[in-house]
């Protein structure tokens, strides 16, 4: 990261901190939005990677990528969006009147959903914001003057439709099951979306994937962490018991007696692991 893109970092984060103390959960939530971020800036330090290698030798491929071709990539423990989508995935018809999609995000709960021809391609997204900018027109049928009226030109435009297919925001940002879960993160991240579609190669939907479902499969929980950790330590101690293990936001906190020898390789191959946060040493070397 540059010195500018440093210093654009601090102002925004000034301008976010918070009027008022946060509360006992607020700080293990921004804890995993910092882990779920880094997971993101890694997969697209991954993108770019990838874009400045040179093209291989051969023939160039010009028919889409399969499932099959994806798992023969990579191993398995990748993370895939196939993993955490939800299937099946809510959509609304194109024709379907605004107040009735006002009614299935009540129901479902949801921000946003996609919106399907026919043949259940994915055509668009409406969402929250699309029903609102309807509703503040209805409200306020009037324009205030020109430069009310070039302001809100993009406003008054959208809210003239009465469906989802004239509501909706195109084309939609759309992610493949097969695509590994960092990928689709940074897609969110760069979309600045809650929710992303999932469709196979023809464009048909198969399923909707959440942040929030991103971010649960890129960090891992304090449990599983410690579970590796103490399989780590197996590999170091002979008896593992003598080493108590903790974590508490994905910081790792290891007490007990070992082999002065091993203690600093220990300690570095728990900081090596993925989702640590830090490691605090307090083993007593014997």
């Amino acid at each position: 990261m540059s010195d500018f893109e440093h210093s654009s970092a601090e102002k925004e984060a000034r301008r976010t901190m918070p009027g008022r103390p946060w509360t006992p959960q607020e700080e293990p939530r921004q804890d995993a939005l910092r882990r779920y971020l880094g997971a993101v800036a890694a997969a697209a330090s991954a993108r770019s990677a990838e874009r400045s290698e040179p093209a291989a030798s051969g023939e160039a491929r010009d028919t889409p990528a399969t499932d099959a071709d994806a798992f023969s990539a990579e191993a398995p423990a990748v993370p895939r969006v196939r993993d955490v989508m939800h299937v099946p995935a809510v959509s609304v018809p194109g024709d379907m009147p605004f107040l009735d999609v006002a009614r299935v995000l009540a129901r479902e709960q949801v921000s946003a959903v996609p919106v399907v021809d026919a043949d259940d391609h994915v055509i668009g997204v409406v969402s929250e914001s699309d029903l609102l900018a309807k509703a503040a027109v209805m409200a306020e049928p009037h324009r205030h003057g020109p430069v009310g009226r070039l302001r809100r030109h993009r406003l008054y435009e959208k809210s003239q439709g009465d469906t989802a297919a004239t509501l909706m925001t195109f084309p939609p940002v759309t992610v493949h099951p097969a695509e590994r879960v960092s990928d689709a993160a940074w897609t969110a991240a760069h979309a600045r979306l809650k929710r992303l579609p999932v469709t196979d190669y023809h464009g048909r939907l198969v399923g909707v994937v959440s942040r929030r479902d991103l971010l649960r499969a890129l960090v891992r929980d304090d449990a599983e962490i410690r579970a590796e950790v103490e399989s780590l330590v197996g590999r170091y101690v002979l008896g593992p018991r003598a080493v108590d293990v903790t974590v508490e936001n994905g910081v790792v906190i290891m007490t007990g007696k070992v082999d002065k020898a091993v203690v600093p390789e220990l300690i570095a191959a728990v900081r090596d692991m993925d989702d640590v946060v830090d490691v605090v040493d307090d083993l007593e070397a014997v």
